[in-house]
Parts: structure tokens; sequence; C-alpha cells
């Protein structure tokens, strides 16, 4: 029997190609954005990373780009305040969410996050994909939950992206793994595959650069 979201298979080899060529490019910190009217044009292919505060947004970014400082990261949750846009040669945006869930910040910062996240899932046609991140060695929570809802009234596919594969043990990511997929049956608009990785490994990285590459 088939398992309902499998991992992603190892890319063919061209796809592969695509993906080192992709990212072997300039890339680049665009902007930051607090506001819908401070986005960049919508003028080439999107993706875009979210996950709850902490999860690795910025390592893996990092990670993908072979870039150590290009999106910052920090031990404090809820740092990242803004949309950070970077560019991916000049074919692609990567865009860095602020992290959702518990934020170090006062409520009425937090609530203004939360809208800006909302207006962006909603108003931007030129975001092909969300990249929603969530921590193999918890499983999806909550307030993960509400945003894959946002997401499908929103119309934007998403696909599961575990982050720290290499910390849970054997056992354990194969709990949160199912735990994951039971959870995933709930929202038509999930991505059929997971993609495990671990940017301190480098776990994933191939096959995520590769998915990015191939899409129109």
């Amino acid at each position: 029997m088939t398992l309902p979201f499998p991992l992603v298979d190892p890319p063919e080899p061209m796809a592969l190609e695509r993906g080192r060529k992709l990212f072997a490019g300039q890339s680049d910190f665009l902007k930051g954005v607090v506001a819908m009217d401070g986005m960049p044009p919508a003028d080439r292919i999107e993706v875009c990373f979210a996950g709850r505060s902490n999860v690795g947004k910025s390592s893996l970014i990092n990670a993908l780009t072979g870039r150590k400082a290009l999106a910052r990261t920090s031990n404090t949750p809820g740092r990242t305040q803004e949309i950070n846009f970077f560019t991916l040669q000049d074919s692609h945006y990567l865009v860095d969410l602020p992290g959702y869930g518990f934020a170090n910040a006062p409520l009425p910062v937090v609530e203004k996050w939360q809208r800006l996240l909302k207006a962006y899932l909603s108003g931007r046609a030129t975001l092909r994909r969300v990249f929603m991140l969530i921590d193999s060695r918890h499983g999806p929570k909550a307030v993960d939950e509400e945003i894959m809802e946002l997401l499908g009234t929103a119309a934007v596919t998403f696909q599961v992206v575990l982050t720290k594969v290499d910390k849970p043990k054997t056992g354990e990511f194969s709990r949160v793994l199912e735990k994951t997929r039971k959870v995933l049956q709930n929202y038509p608009a999930a991505y059929p595959e997971i993609i495990a990785t671990s940017s301190e490994k480098g776990t994933g990285l191939e096959i995520l650069r590769s998915t990015i590459a191939t899409m129109a």
C-alpha cells in the first residue's frame, strides 16, 4: 500500500543539475517588507518559507544558497519581523516569512505580522508554492494547522518541509512523520509529497533545490 504524503524521491540527474545551477548563481538580500505597498514587483517565480518561530527558516535559506549569513538567524523566537525577499539569480525570489506562533514581542506587533502574512499569502499572483517548515522533533502544531487553513482559503499550494531531521531518533522521526501525514489529509492545498531536510547535515537540500528549479 502506498502511504499518503510520501517522502520525495531523489531527483532525476537533469532536475538535480537544474537545481545545482540555479542555486550556484548569485543570491542577494533584496529588502525587508513591513507592509503590502513595499512589495517588490511581482515579475518572477516566487517561493516562500513559512513556519513557527525558531523552526529553522533562515538556516535553511542559508544552507540552500551556500551563503552562511544571507538570512539572519537568531536563537530568539520571533526575531524576523519582516517579510524578507532574496533574489535568486534574476529568475526567482526566495521569501522568508515572519515566524508565526510564539514571538518575543508585544501582542500588537505580533498581530501586525499576522495581518501582513495573511495579506501576502492571499495577494501575491507570482507565488508558486509555500514551503511550510515543521520541526521533525515535534510535528505539526495547532498554529501550523491555522496557517494550512489560511493557505487553503487563499488557494495557495503548500508543501511540508520537515527540518532538523538529524535530531530525532529513528522511531521518533517515524512517529512524527505519521502524525504529519494524518494532519495533511485534512488540507486539500497540501502538496502530496514531504521533503525531509537538515540544514546542518545537508540532508534533502538537493531535493529542495531541484524542486524549486523545476517550477514553471
